[in-house]
């Protein structure tokens, strides 16, 4: 057997394991779903006692998790309850509901979540009469942020203002802190009742590789590592899921990551951008991993499904990824999962500062682009002419296109800053879609987003 045919068949052999694996992880993630349509069922009941409320508010997930288990522990307690995200949540649903449980993460600097933002815009910025409802506040944040527990303050006096009743005083919780959780949790019955959705412990992981990426930029250093678990099988998670690394200096704020590859890989691939203070010292977890840690040192770890920002509901879609600098992470899993599906159509859009530099997997974008992967390709390098240009610009230029793509059925998925990058893509879109479509794309988990 000739070197070629032997290539040959291990390239075939190693795409079969990568679509059994997509495949099982599909496989799991339906059940998933449909166990979940039946808890939602269950938990109701055919009670002619009206359902309490319980209601999300979630970015990453954490908020949606917790209302789960409060859901489960009012039912345990003999209340039946109807769980929903606040985005799918209507005026008159609230009206006339007797009460309601809030559980709201917070988004940047005060801002509403995705999983709220269209509640914000429809419900919030109306008249709405209350006086009916009674009602408490679980508020989720990082007290980093100058606006701690924005959103949750601002839908709590909002409620109040409306003329519901508060069941107690806003709960305020800053960095998943366990005393403000239990306090919430001690509230509706069992603990022991919320236990189906354990949090996994961190683990010791092994760093095999760090590249620089960016050698010669004008930015920060970039780190491409791969890690694999200090012991045990390579365990599963899903294109857009994230990672949290544990940081000795500050155990209670353990932080998040972008998974940029697939277990099929072989490892857990994450783009870091090395963060110095004006002092000179590293960032605490940027610092750790392209620094201080040297090849075959371990970093305590752990998976955090990010069910917001994976391909669920949108694996037959047209997707539209746009993101910059290390948001590349999220979307690349996104590219790879839908390369090993033979997903085509899909168009990147991608910013940094010079092409030269900066340039992120330039050998393996271009590879997607001609082999097909990808249909569409824009790069734009704010620095590489007189006038900045950024992703946002670009979907501007090519509104035509992109209202194309949407009128087929596209997704949207956005990975990168906060700042900058995410709020004028925001903006761009709403004024390409129209505020009423964009909306839409909301409400059916057509536009997502991992920012930061």
């Amino acid at each position: 057997m000739t070197e070629a045919m032997l290539r040959t068949l291990g390239a075939g052999a190693t795409a079969t394991a990568y679509a059994a694996l997509c495949i099982a992880i599909y496989a799991r993630q339906r059940r998933q779903r449909t166990a979940a349509v039946r808890e939602a069922a269950a938990l109701s009941t055919d009670s002619e006692t009206p359902p309490t409320l319980v209601l999300f508010a979630s970015q990453t997930g954490q908020a949606e998790t917790i209302a789960w288990q409060t859901a489960r522990q009012l039912r345990a307690a003999g209340t039946p309850v109807r769980v929903m995200e606040l985005n799918a949540l209507d005026a008159s649903t609230l009206a006339s509901a007797d009460r309601a449980l809030f559980v709201a993460s917070t988004y940047g600097e005060g801002d509403a979540p995705d999983g709220a933002s269209v509640f914000a815009e429809r419900v919030m910025d109306s008249p709405v009469a209350l006086s009916s409802l009674r009602y408490a506040v679980l508020a989720l944040g990082d007290r980093q942020y100058k606006n701690f527990c924005g959103f949750g303050r601002a839908l709590d006096a909002w409620l109040h203002a409306a003329g519901a009743r508060r069941d107690f005083a806003c709960l305020e919780v800053d960095n998943s802190d366990p005393a403000a959780l239990a306090d919430w949790q001690a509230r509706w019955g069992d603990v022991a009742a919320d236990q189906k959705d354990p949090v996994d412990a961190f683990a010791p992981w092994r760093l095999t590789t760090r590249e620089l990426l960016n050698a010669g930029s004008a930015g920060a250093p970039v780190f491409q590592l791969g890690l694999v678990p200090q012991s045990g099988a390579m365990p599963h998670w899903a294109s857009g899921d994230l990672v949290q690394i544990a940081v000795a200096s500050d155990p209670a704020r353990p932080r998040d990551y972008s998974i940029a590859s697939l277990p099929a890989d072989g490892e857990l691939q994450l783009l870091v951008r090395q963060e110095q203070h004006p002092d000179g010292t590293f960032g605490a977890a940027s610092g750790l991993l392209t620094s201080t840690l040297t090849l075959g040192d371990t970093v305590a770890l752990r998976l955090r499904p990010h069910r917001t920002f994976r391909l669920d509901g949108n694996e037959t879609r047209p997707l539209i990824l746009i993101g910059n600098g290390t948001g590349l992470a999220g979307l690349r899993a996104h590219l790879r999962a839908r390369a090993a599906a033979g997903r085509n159509d899909n168009w990147l859009v991608f910013g940094e500062r010079q092409a030269a530099h900066d340039f992120l997997c330039r050998e393996e974008i271009e590879t997607w682009q001609s082999s097909g992967v990808l249909q569409r390709l824009d790069m734009v390098f704010s620095r590489d002419q007189p006038e900045r240009l950024y992703v946002q610009h670009r979907l501007l230029q090519a509104a035509d296109q992109l209202r194309a793509w949407l009128d087929n059925g596209a997704a949207v998925y956005v990975c990168g800053s906060l700042q900058g990058m995410a709020s004028g893509v925001d903006a761009a879109l709403k004024q390409i879609a129209g505020p009423a479509r964009w909306a839409e794309l909301s409400v059916a988990g057509r536009y997502r987003r991992d920012v930061y």
